[in-house]
């Protein structure tokens, strides 16, 4: 299987079938990232689209290794347009939808917990600064590198530790007050 980085690299070599296959692996990923930003999930889409259009139009130079932090760069900044023509303000928080319980066969009263303890870590995540939450949300769900999360939110690797630990801790602060130790996470 190609990575992002060779099926763009191909799709600038002219294979069209390439750029659907981009769309087709980041395209969740980049809408749940940008409903994070907006209230609409139309908006997300559209602009998800955006981004899209931005990569596969304008065909930027982008480095090896790059791809997919470039692509979340481009949406952070047109969300942050977005909120500032719209809004007047760029936060990151994190929809009900956005992580969801699963069902995984287990006996009701367990997943009933495991539902109720999803719906407590949303409501403690959305109480913690909102670049903590992006931080946590870019390496934790979006499984990016260190370097990849810090190209999306401009800034160095170091800021991005930073912001996890302290994220980690407010976080952990938060689901205590709620009465969740680290054993039951």
């Amino acid at each position: 299987m190609m990575t992002d980085d060779q099926l763009y690299q191909s799709y600038l070599a002219g294979d069209a079938p390439a750029g659907d296959e981009l769309m087709l692996r980041n395209s969740d990923a980049l809408t749940a990232y940008l409903a994070g930003f907006l209230e609409h999930a139309q908006d997300a889409e559209d602009l998800m689209l955006d981004c899209f259009t931005v990569i596969l139009v304008d065909k930027p130079r982008i480095g090896e290794g790059h791809f997919r932090s470039y692509l979340f760069k481009v949406a952070r900044n047109k969300a942050n347009r977005l909120w500032r023509m719209r809004y007047r303000r760029s936060e990151f928080s994190l929809d009900e939808g956005l992580i969801e319980s699963m069902d995984d066969g287990l006996p009701p009263d367990e997943e009933l917990w495991k539902k109720e303890r999803g719906a407590i870590l949303r409501s403690c995540i959305n109480r913690i600064a909102p670049q903590y939450r992006e931080a946590l949300w870019l390496i934790y769900d979006m499984e990016m590198s260190y370097a990849q999360a810090a190209e999306v939110m401009s800034c160095g690797t170091k800021r991005i530790e930073d912001l996890l630990r302290n994220g980690k801790k407010r976080l952990r602060a938060e689901l205590e007050k709620e009465g969740i130790s680290n054993a039951d996470i």
